[in-house]
């Protein structure tokens, strides 16, 4: 590592990576700087690059660090703090790959797509704390090589109750022959993530993962829900399919939450999923883990299960119980067979009430 006045230069897998204002406070809560970000993601390089290799990846970029009262940029105010970037930077180096991708919209980008921890040690000084990768590899991103499935608590819930559903997932898993892998969200949820075969659209994976729910949701009635509208959703967990929509996109893991104790998303075994917290792991505590322990999701490599039980399932429920698609998010073109996208408070008003 060398510096200079007012940059660390850091030799990361055979690139120099300049780390500009390296003692910049990022988590002033837990005495964080600039160049500790950065540290972390070298010190979990292994785990980080797995995640994200060869993958789109929206970077969300904290640039004058994470504080309580930092704001989030969005569609409708753009004067944010923080903001979601999907198209690499035009300063980037020649060494950091990108990977072309269509929007919804039918727009397209070319997205970051990580082949080394420099990529990634690259992106941490722009202020990049989580990193938000397809569930898709550069070489064919029409096909996703990843089931993700989101365990949201909904209000009156926490990170217990998704533990709670959670092995539950993994039996109807082995069911249908396919293994999960858990992480923490960094927050109250928990996902799993489960490798499939690149043979299927977004649109059959989002219905095999529908179909998943539901037959989910049908066995635990009281503990986990599929409705999209939250005003229909209770005190369950919501199994978020839409994550499986294209540009859709689930913390990966390593990644740090935009949080005052500077949490991280951390895979853990399946043994171990029942006694942790969230709280467990940060950007203090995750590095000595990743070198006692490794890497839990390093068998994701070793899998690509199939998913047509799934589909069969899907076309089951809908011959048997005529259930078809469930809404798309509300920035989403209307899609072929998709029901009607309103509120159903609002539905069930009188024609011409506000």
């Amino acid at each position: 590592m060398a510096s200079s006045k007012d940059a660390v230069l850091l030799d990361v897998d055979g690139h120099e990576v300049r780390v500009s204002n390296p003692e910049k406070p990022y988590f002033a809560e837990r005495g964080l700087r600039k160049i500790d970000v950065v540290e972390y993601f070298i010190a979990v390089g292994e785990g980080i690059l797995f995640a994200l290799r060869d993958r789109p990846t929206t970077l969300e970029r904290w640039p004058g660090g994470y504080s309580p009262d930092a704001k989030m940029a969005t569609r409708a105010d753009t004067h944010g703090d923080a903001f979601y970037q999907k198209r690499v930077p035009k300063n980037a180096p020649p060494w950091v790959q990108t990977a072309h991708i269509t929007f919804p919209s039918g727009r397209t980008a070319d997205e970051i797509a990580p082949d080394s921890l420099a990529v990634v040690a690259w992106c941490a000084n722009l202020g990049t704390l989580t990193f938000h990768p397809w569930p898709v590899g550069k070489d064919d991103v029409e096909s996703p090589n990843q089931i993700r499935i989101d365990l949201d608590p909904q209000p009156g819930t926490d990170f217990a109750d998704a533990v709670w559903v959670a092995p539950h997932v993994r039996e109807l898993l082995h069911e249908f022959g396919m293994e999960g892998w858990p992480k923490t969200s960094g927050g109250r949820g928990v996902h799993i993530y489960v490798p499939i075969q690149p043979r299927w659209t977004f649109t059959e994976v989002r219905h095999a993962v529908i179909a998943f729910g539901r037959e989910l949701e049908r066995r635990l009635p009281d503990r986990v829900t599929m409705s999209w509208w939250k005003e229909e959703r209770g005190e369950k967990i919501f199994i978020d399919y839409n994550q499986m929509a294209r540009d859709r996109t689930i913390a990966s893991a390593y990644s740090i939450r935009p949080k005052p104790h500077a949490p991280v998303s951390a895979p853990v075994t399946w043994d171990e999923l029942p006694d942790v917290s969230p709280f467990d792991f940060d950007v203090l505590t995750m590095p000595a883990r990743f070198r006692e322990v490794g890497d839990p999701h390093a068998g994701l490599a070793e899998h690509a299960f199939g998913i047509e039980p799934l589909l069969e399932l899907a076309e089951r429920q809908a011959a048997d119980a005529g259930l078809g698609d469930l809404p798309y998010p509300p920035d989403y073109p209307k899609m072929p067979g998709e029901p009607m996208r309103v509120q159903p408070s609002r539905a069930r008003r009188p024609a011409g009430e506000d």
